[in-house]
C-alpha cells in the first residue's frame, strides 16, 4: 500500500504549530504515528519543551510495532535532561521514520540515519518547500546570536494606524487573529508611547489561548510609563521588563515593587546599539519576539533590517479625518518587492511580508 508521506507530514506540521514559541529553547515538533495507512497517535512538543513530540505520541498502551512516524524534524539521539526520543522509538518497535528538517543541534545533527540504520529501522528525509521558513526561529538560536524578531501593524483601507477617537481599525476576526498571532511568541516589545495611548493587556484573549501568555518588555528610555496602566495591574504571571535610561530613582522602585524587572541602557540609535540589546534578551530565552509599537520604533527596526517577517493587518475602512500616521510614504512603499503571504478575514486581510534581507 503505497504512503502518502506529504499528507501525515502536513499533519504533523499541524501539531507543530500547537506550541509555536511555547516551547523555550526547544523547537516546537510534531509527531504523528501511522500504521496499516490510518493514523493510531500523534502527539506535539509540550509547553516548556518537554516532553518532545515524538516521546508524547509513543507513550500509549498501543501496538506501535511496524508503525511509521512523521516527525516535523529529525528526532534526537543524544541524552540531555531527558533520554533520545530513538529509545522509546526502538523500544516501541517502529519500522520507519519520516522526517523533513536535520536538527541543526549538533549532538543530534544528522546522526539519526546511522543510529536507526544499525537498529534495522529505515529512516527517510523529505522536504516540503510550504513549511521552509517554520523552523527559522529555532535555526537561528544555533546560529545566530540575536532572536528571530517579528512585527505586526494594523492599519485602515487609507494606510492609517490611529484612530484619533481610540477605535478599532480592524474587525473581530483581524483582532482574533491578531491574539492568536501573539500566542507563537515568548515576548511581545512595545514603546511606552504606544502602552501608554492603547492602555493594551498585551495578551491572548482567545478561549483556551488565556493561558499562553507571552512575556511583556517595554521600551522606555526616559522612564514615561503610566504607573496606572492595566498591564501593571495584573501581570498576570508573566515577565515584564522595562527597558530604560532613566535613573528616576522613585518610579524605578515603584516598578519593582511590582516585581517588574530592568534592562538599562545607554542608548538606543545605531545598529550596534540594538545588537546589544538583542543579544541581552537573547540571555533571557527569549528567542521568538514580536514587535507591537508605533510607526517610529517600527520603521527604525525595518530601516536597520532586524524584522524577519511583517504581518500587515488591513482594515476595510478608511478612517479619513479621524486617522493618523499614516504608513503609505514610510515603510509599505517597499513592500512590493518582498515575498507575500496573503490571508482574508470576513472582508479584512492579513498580508504577511517575509522580509528577504534578514
Amino acid at each position: 500500500m503505497k504512503i502518502n508521506h506529504n499528507y501525515y507530514l502536513k499533519l504533523a506540521f499541524e501539531k507543530a504549530k500547537i506550541n509555536l514559541g511555547k516551547t523555550k529553547m526547544n523547537p516546537s515538533v510534531g509527531c504523528v504515528v501511522v500504521k496499516n495507512n490510518s493514523v493510531i497517535s500523534s502527539g506535539y512538543t509540550s509547553i516548556n519543551g518537554r516532553p518532545h513530540a515524538e516521546f508524547n505520541a509513543l507513550n500509549k498502551k498501543k501496538n506501535f510495532k511496524d508503525s511509521d512516524i512523521f516527525v516535523t524534524l529529525e528526532p534526537c539521539t543524544h541524552y540531555g535532561v531527558t533520554p533520545p526520543c530513538t529509545n522509546i522509538i526502538l523500544k516501541k518497535k517502529i519500522k520507519r521514520i519520516y522526517y523533513m528538517f536535520n536538527d541543526v543541534d549538533q549532538r543530534t545533527s544528522k546522526k539519526l540515519k546511522t543510529k536507526m540504520n544499525n537498529k534495522n529501522i529505515k529512516v527517510y528525509k523529505k522536504k516540503i518547500d510550504l513549511f521552509s521558513g517554520f523552523y527559522d526561529s529555532y535555526f537561528n538560536l544555533h546560529n545566530k546570536i540575536l532572536p528571530t524578531i517579528d512585527a505586526k501593524i494594523a492599519i485602515s483601507k487609507d494606510f492609517y494606524s490611529i484612530d484619533k477617537n481610540k477605535k478599532w481599525i480592524t474587525n473581530e476576526a483581524s483582532r482574533k487573529r491578531g491574539h492568536l498571532l501573539r500566542s507563537q511568541y515568548q515576548a511581545i516589545i512595545s514603546t511606552s508611547k504606544t502602552v501608554n495611548l492603547d492602555n493594551s493587556l498585551l495578551n491572548c484573549r482567545i478561549e483556551g489561548f488565556d493561558k499562553l501568555k507571552p512575556d511583556v518588555i517595554l521600551l522606555d528610555l526616559k522612564l514615561k510609563l503610566k504607573k496606572n496602566l492595566r498591564l501593571f495591574k495584573d501581570n498576570m504571571n508573566r515577565k515584564i521588563i522595562i527597558i530604560t535610561s532613566s535613573s528616576n530613582i522613585d518610579k524605578i522602585n515603584f516598578f519593582k515593587k511590582k516585581n517588574i524587572k530592568f534592562i538599562f541602557i545607554d542608548k538606543l540609535k545605531n545598529k550596534s546599539d540594538y545588537v546589544n540589546l538583542f543579544t541581552k534578551l537573547k540571555k533571557f530565552g527569549y528567542n521568538r519576539i514580536l514587535i507591537e509599537s508605533g510607526l517610529i520604533f517600527l520603521k527604525d527596526l525595518l530601516n536597520k533590517n532586524f524584522v524577519s517577517n511583517l504581518y500587515l493587518f488591513k482594515s476595510f475602512k478608511k478612517l479619513n479625518k479621524d486617522g493618523r500616521n499614516n504608513t503609505s510614504s514610510t515603510m509599505l512603499k517597499n513592500l512590493g518587492k518582498f515575498k507575500k503571504i496573503k490571508v482574508n478575514l470576513n472582508g479584512e486581510s492579513i498580508l504577511k511580508v517575509k522580509l528577504n534581507n534578514v
